[in-house]
């Protein structure tokens, strides 16, 4: 199913029009529904409109199951577990390039299991953490990391600045007794 998100065109407004940004969302098992195909489109349409370029571009997004991502991280990262988001960003397009086609940002892929399970154990709503993932996930496409201190440090202000536009709490601000324990090996 492709989904895309239209600029709106006030036509009484001076300011120039939001980029384009067409999402292509896909199924790969999990019990995903129509409102979180909303989310996807609408998270990564407002993270495009603040963070990406001033020219059309594509983004996928698959909804799957932990055993279809956890075959992905498996494959691409070297590590045999489901996780939450992962984001597959394309090579930029070289400045200057001109294509008659929307550059392609890359892929995301999301685990239903997961993204439940972490929900429920950080008192979130599923809506409010897939949103968040959702901006994690565009902004890794869009070259934003989390690799050392001050790269996270970064991408979580601007996922926190994202999501307070659409009401979502700071998904960082986590209460001590609320935090998941980690098992012990």
């Amino acid at each position: 199913m492709i989904v895309s998100a239209e600029p709106t065109n006030d036509e009484e407004s001076l300011s120039v029009e939001a980029p384009y940004l067409s999402v292509e969302i896909s199924r790969a098992g999990g019990e995903w529904d129509a409102d979180a195909e909303e989310i996807v489109l609408r998270l990564a349409q407002a993270v495009f409109e603040h963070d990406g370029t001033s020219s059309a571009a594509e983004l996928s997004v698959l909804l799957a199951d932990d055993i279809f991502v956890r075959s992905l991280n498996r494959k691409f990262r070297g590590k045999d577990k489901a996780t939450n988001v992962l984001s597959f960003p394309n090579a930029p397009t070289p400045a200057g390039a001109l294509y008659d086609e929307p550059s392609s940002l890359g892929d995301i892929a999301l685990a239903y299991e997961t993204v439940k399970a972490e929900a429920k154990t950080q008192r979130k709503s599923f809506d409010d953490h897939l949103a968040h993932l959702v901006v994690h996930g565009v902004l890794h496409l869009l070259g934003y990391d989390h690799v050392d201190d001050e790269d996270a440090e970064k991408m979580e202000k601007r996922e926190r600045e994202l999501l307070k536009l659409y009401g979502i709490a700071d998904p960082y601000t986590v209460e001590p007794d609320e935090r998941p324990r980690e098992k012990k090996q």
